[in-house]
Parts: structure tokens; C-alpha cells; sequence
């Protein structure tokens, strides 16, 4: 079905296969955590137990629209299944609606195999045409055969449809493991060298409790987080990010040199005689090496405002969004100035925004409107571009008598939009307006 193969082992953690079945079992959607640890055994479990009936998608940069996107799906996936896509292909040909594209390919799927069949969707979060994707996967899980499960997996916070899918009992969220001391709970028949990143502020990296200082250079450094962020990442990927001017052979050569250094920098530290390599090239990735035990920050801290998004109750969700504005200590690597590093820095800050959103909405919800306001005026500093939030700010300066702040939140509001692409505030918004204007 696909050009991957596996090698690699189960995690020694209290999630065992048959857990992972159990999940699965009754489920059709799985949602992977962004930047779960477990991100590359998934796939692993996923490539050795649905073998033939799983097709292996990533979404591709640069991919501006719908029909694009399904086409490369299409034409990928076709090099391994003869004739998959007609049915969506003749959607896209016809002009049809995201929706009956969506349905369309529900149907394509069914057919791959009368048996289990599974779409891995893999980096979603390269899409960027929300609305007609929204609709298209709308229609997609409504109209999937039974015998057809999706896998998704994304680097940032999920987008809404799929919570309503969690709500709705027909998806299971993946990459969650009992914890304890904040890291990945797991027993080990063998201890391995502790590995701790820290990618908020200006990002350091321990070993066994010694920070690694001694880097020579900034290039292995700037390389070892970029490969502690990417569970699995291409040739093509790291050279796009470090060496986009260099032909294949000079990146190649510039890479091995670095990787070499960075791993000195771990091998030395452990000194137990053995040499110790960050990642494993494995399948065409370049994946985690399970002979070091990883612990990142930037891990926990997106999978805490994931759980609190899922979260059943708004206890546990304030437990979890307040852990997320724990470790959010300052922005992702503020040393690092490299477009890589600037997307990624971007991304954590909106869900910085979202976790003070939903602190601040939990104490609204609870009446406690000192404390909401405190939290919901941080979170709209930190992410402008949420009209949403600017609205509840506005409507508790007016629950506190505040007209001249709502008036100037409003202004603000309007010039956020205005900036964020020449937009106009909506009409829940024009009539907090008129609420302001009403009280002036």
C-alpha cells in the first residue's frame, strides 16, 4: 500500500498495543496530540497491524486549496492503489462542492479494500483554506465506511471539527500516558540517558542533569532542537530549513558534519564507552532514537492545552490550562532568528492565547469576573487577532461600568482586524458597539 516500512519497538510505557487496540476498537476517528512523544509509534503501530489496508498521507507545504491538496493525495496514494480517486477526482473536475468532494472520497476509501482500511493524515496543520476544509471533512467522516478509520495528526491545536467528533463518542484522542514529575511515565528494564529540553526563552538542553554548553558553534544547536521538535522529519524538510541555497550533496555533507557534533555533544556526556545518536533514520524519517529518554517542554505544554480543550469538567480544565501558562515561560527560542524557528514561535504563542482564553472563560463561567478579565486581557495582548476575545474583554468593562476601556478595546479591536487583513468587526460585535455608544 505505501513505501514505508517499521522497525521500530512499542514504547516501554503503560500504553501497550492492546491498550492502543481497545482504543481504537469502537472508535473510526484517532487524533494524535500535537507533538505527542509517542507521534512515531503510532505510525509504527499503525504501518505493522493495518499493513496493506493503510494509506499514508502528508500534507505537503505550498498546497494553497482543496482541489490541490486532494490531488496530491490522489496522485500519491495512486502510485500504490490502481484507480484510487476517480470518484473525488470527478468531484474536483466537476467543480463540486468541498462537501460532495468529501463524500466522494469517503466512497474511494471504501474501496480500497473490503477489510480494515486506515488514512493517516500527517502535518494537517499545513492547511490553510479552514473553511472549505471544515466542510470537506465534515463530509468525509459523515459518509466513511465502516470499515474505514482516520488517523490525524497535527503540530498545533486541532481544529474545532474534530472536538465535536471527541463530544460525539466517534473519536479517540492518542498520545495522553499517565505521568508522573511532569514527564512520560515509563518503566524501564534498562535506565537510559535522561535527555531535558527547554525550548521556552532561550532554550537550553540538559543530560543527565548537566546543561550541554559547550556547542561549538550555534549550527548544532540551533539543529538539536529543530530535531527535538520534529518527532519525524525528512532529509528534504531539514535541508529546506537550514540550507535552502546549497545543492543536495554540500547540504548532505553540511548535515552529517553537524549531526556528527551533536552527537558528540550527548556521547561525551554520558561516557559509558557507548556512542549515543539523537535520531534514527528509519523508513525515510529521521525519528527519535529510543535509546535516550526524551523530556520537552514544548510537549507538555501543548499537550496540557489539548487535554483542557477535550477536558470533561472546568476543574480539570483549569487544572491543565494552568500548567500550559506555567511552563510558557517567554516565546519559543528567542535566540534563534530562522523561519523555522519564527513559524513554530508563532504557533505556541496562539496557544498561549488560547490557554489564558480558557482561564479566563472558566473564571466567566463561575462569575468570577475580577479574575476573568485578568486573564482574558492577557490572552488578547498575546493573540490581537481573536475577535472573540476582545468581545468578552469588552462585555466585562461593561459588567464593571467601564464604557471609556470597552470604547477603547473596541478601537483596538477594529485596528487588529483592520491590520489583520483589511476586516471589519462582525455584527456580535457592532452591537457591543451600540451597547457602548447606548451608554456614552
Amino acid at each position: 500500500m505505501m513505501a514505508l516500512t517499521s522497525q521500530l519497538k512499542f514504547p516501554t510505557t503503560q500504553l501497550t498495543p492492546e491498550m492502543l487496540q481497545s482504543k481504537l476498537s469502537d472508535k473510526q476517528i484517532a487524533i494524535i496530540y500535537p507533538n505527542s512523544s509517542l507521534r512515531s509509534f503510532f505510525l509504527s503501530y499503525f504501518l505493522e497491524n493495518v499493513r496493506d489496508g493503510l494509506i499514508y498521507h502528508r500534507v505537503s507545504m505550498n498546497i494553497s486549496n482543496l482541489t490541490e491538496w486532494v490531488e496530491s493525495m490522489i496522485s500519491e496514494t495512486g502510485a500504490f492503489v490502481n484507480g484510487f480517486g476517480a470518484q473525488a477526482q470527478a468531484a474536483l473536475d466537476a467543480h463540486r462542492s468541498p462537501v460532495q468532494v468529501g463524500e466522494a472520497l469517503a466512497a474511494d476509501l471504501g474501496k480500497v479494500s473490503p477489510d480494515s482500511v486506515m488514512l493517516y493524515l500527517d502535518d494537517l496543520d499545513r492547511i490553510t483554506f479552514e473553511d472549505d476544509f471544515a466542510q470537506f471533512i465534515g463530509a468525509l467522516v459523515g459518509t466513511l465506511p465502516a470499515h474505514v478509520k482516520l488517523v490525524v495528526s497535527s503540530r498545533v491545536v486541532l481544529r474545532a471539527p474534530w472536538y465535536d467528533f471527541v463530544a460525539a463518542g466517534k473519536a479517540v484522542v492518542l498520545g495522553v500516558e499517565a505521568r508522573r514529575n511532569n514527564i512520560i511515565f515509563s518503566v524501564e528494564e534498562h535506565p537510559r540517558p535522561q535527555l531535558e529540553c527547554y525550548a521556552f526563552g532561550r532554550g537550553q538542553v540538559l543530560l543527565n542533569g548537566k546543561q550541554i554548553t559547550a556547542w561549538e558553534g550555534t549550527l548544532p544547536r540551533t539543529l538539536t532542537f529543530f530535531l527535538i521538535d520534529r518527532p519525524l522529519a525528512t532529509r528534504d524538510e531539514i535541508f529546506a530549513s537550514f540550507w535552502p541555497d546549497l545543492d543536495p550533496k554540500d547540504a548532505t555533507n553540511v548535515f552529517h558534519v553537524t549531526k556528527r557534533k551533536v552527537n558528540e555533544r550527548i556521547t561525551n556526556r554520558i561516557e559509558d564507552g557507548t556512542d549515543y545518536e539523537l535520531t534514527q533514520y528509519t523508513s525515510g524519517f529521521y525519528v527519535a532514537n529510543d535509546r535516550i529518554a526524551r523530556h520537552y517542554d514544548v510537549f507538555e505544554f501543548t499537550e496540557a492545552v489539548e487535554q483542557a480543550m477535550v477536558a470533561n469538567d472546568d476543574r480539570k480544565a483549569l487544572q491543565l490550562y494552568q500548567r500550559a501558562v506555567d511552563l510558557y515561560r517567554a516565546p519559543f527560542l528567542q535566540t534563534i532568528n530562522a523561519p523555522w524557528a519564527d513559524k513554530r514561535r508563532e504557533e505556541l504563542r496562539r496557544l498561549y492565547a488560547t490557554a489564558l482564553t480558557g482561564i479566563g472563560r472558566v473564571f466567566l463561567r463561575r462569575s468570577e469576573h475580577n479574575r476573568a478579565l485578568g486573564y482574558l486581557s492577557r490572552a488578547v495582548r498575546e493573540a490581537p487577532e481573536r475577535e472573540d476575545v476582545h468581545r468578552n474583554v469588552i462585555a466585562l468593562y461593561l459588567h464593571f461600568g467601564m464604557v471609556q476601556e470597552a470604547s477603547q478595546q473596541y478601537e483596538a479591536l477594529e485596528a487588529a482586524l483592520k491590520e489583520a487583513g483589511n476586516l471589519t468587526p462582525s455584527k456580535d460585535s457592532r452591537d457591543l458597539l451600540e451597547q457602548i455608544k447606548a451608554r456614552q
